[in-house]
């Protein structure tokens, strides 16, 4: 194109030259330079000596640079001791070196775009390439690029004293007391504090456990009971086949009934009045099959960039992909796919969850609880994972109505926190409907009936001379959703269309 490559030789050989001055100047550039950053083949020898020296801890100076350039056998191509003398002749101060080597370093980062730049667009030529395919790739390469130049800044402990004290404040304020974001499950909040943002949290369980009945009813109360945005990767299902499920959930309809649209009046009623509260909630669902981690990035970032998402959940890790990478074997691109899911979290600064299945070791076993080896295809999930949770039904297991010591386990799903790398580990008790898809609080059944109450109450209340659109109002809502959410509700005129 008759352009030259951004470079700048002479800073180039002030930056080698500086480095030969003063005795700890490698440790200051050593995160920002790496070979490839110089143009001149020559200044990029000797640079890569320097290195050598400085990984090994040894003295930097004109001599040991010279040594170490005779050991590599690259004396002659570096120009020889005559070069290297001439170089720290000409500077007389390295005070300026770090703004010399960024400089060095952003003309570097200019070639490799030009350079990918130019393969992008010999491969959009192309017709044999896929164009979607070619958009991932590029867009995963030019991530990798920023990722190079991407460097975190070492903090002094005071600012960061300032932020614990802010978010201990903040949880203390917080009627709930928790820090993070609640789940809807009483026991679960108490013991994480809410699912902290950075963490990455596996839920396990084997199949037929009802790990996506879990996350999509948790999802379900806080995007639409709590107004969280939260989106929701299903690599299994698809969209309309998750909705079905989180519309019995809402409704309190059986999932068969949903199915098959078989609905007496009375359910239709409560299905039109209930659907209300799904309507315009911030919950975001991709039904993307094989998604890789790649794409995932970058969906990811679009979310939480336009749409504000504080939460998400991936059903399931073992159907993600490495993105066209080669691997070994396939515990070795789960472990990849681990380790960058936790990167994402951190990040983007939000709690991720990632759904997984179970090996059959537990089913072996007299004692069916799962524990951390269960964990299906790769160990890197225990060691990446802030929490990993396992889900257990007794029930499935016995099919009894109750247990050794004659406790009550019909409906009992127990979560079992078997890591949890800032807070404790335990089990929390909850109730699951099979016919609804859902998970609750084990005590639930006791507050459906208080509501209930509260509901006839209400109803009789209104009479039957108050306005029927106050009459078929969402009254069902009190006491599950916040009064902001309700009242929301309660002035909105315009109302979506029903089904019935």
């Amino acid at each position: 194109m008759g352009k030259v490559p951004p470079r700048d030789l002479e800073l180039e050989e002030a930056v080698i030259g500086a480095l030969m001055l003063e005795k700890d100047a490698y440790m200051n550039v050593c995160d920002t330079l790496v070979p490839e950053c110089f143009y001149d083949p020559v200044n990029k020898i000797i640079y890569e000596a320097i290195q050598d020296l400085g990984l090994s801890q040894r003295p930097i100076d004109m001599m040991t640079v010279v040594d170490q350039l005779r050991r590599n056998g690259t004396l002659e191509k570096a120009g020889g001791t005559a070069h290297i003398m001439d170089l720290t002749a000409r500077i007389y101060s390295a005070a300026h070196l770090e703004y010399h080597a960024k400089i060095v370093a952003q003309k570097y980062l200019a070639r490799r775009l030009i350079t990918y730049a130019v393969e992008v667009e010999e491969q959009a030529y192309d017709e044999s390439n896929d164009a979607f395919d070619l958009l991932q790739s590029a867009e995963g390469a030019l991530f990798d690029i920023s990722q190079m130049q991407l460097k975190r800044e070492v903090t002094q402990i005071d600012s960061v004293i300032n932020q614990a004290l802010e978010e201990i404040q903040a949880a203390q304020n917080s009627e709930t007391g928790i820090s993070g974001l609640p789940s809807g499950y009483d026991d679960l909040d108490r013991m994480t504090s809410g699912w902290q943002n950075s963490d990455l949290v596996i839920i396990a369980a084997r199949p037929a456990m009802g790990k996506t009945a879990l996350v999509l009813s948790m999802a379900k109360n806080m995007a639409i009971d709590y107004a969280i945005p939260v989106a929701v990767f299903s690599l299994e299902m698809a969209n309309v086949q998750l909705v079905k499920r989180l519309i019995s959930n809402i409704a309190d309809l059986d999932a068969t009934k949903i199915k098959s649209g078989r609905l007496n009046e009375e359910e239709k009623e409560r299905l039109n009045q209930r659907i209300r509260l799904a309507y315009s909630a911030p919950l975001y669902l991709d039904e993307t099959p094989s998604l890789s981690i790649t794409e995932m990035r970058t969906k990811a970032r679009r979310l939480v960039r336009e749409k504000g998402v504080k939460l998400i959940i991936i059903d399931y890790l073992q159907l993600m992909t490495a993105g066209g990478s080669k691997f070994g074997s396939r515990e070795q691109e789960v472990s990849m796919i681990s380790r960058s899911l936790k990167g994402l979290a951190k990040e983007l600064n939000i709690p991720i969850i990632a759904l997984s299945q179970l090996n059959r070791g537990n089913e072996s076993r007299e004692d069916k609880r799962p524990v951390l080896s269960d964990l299906r295809e790769s160990g890197a999930i225990e060691q990446d994972a802030d929490i990993v949770c396992f889900i257990h039904r007794p029930e499935y297991y016995t099919k009894a109505a109750v247990d050794a010591e004659g406790n009550d386990i019909r409906g009992l799903a127990e979560l079992i926190v078997a890591k949890h790398r800032n807070g404790a580990v335990g089990d929390v008790k909850l109730r699951f409907t099979g016919s609804l898809a859902r998970f609750e609080n084990w005590d639930a059944g006791y507050r459906a009936a208080k509501e209930s109450l509260e509901y006839v109450q209400m109803d009789s209340k209104l009479g039957a001379g108050a306005p029927e659109k106050e009459k078929s109002g969402p009254h069902f809502a009190v006491g599950m959703m916040p009064d902001s959410n309700v009242a929301e509700i309660m002035r909105d005129d315009d109302e979506p269309d029903v089904p019935f």
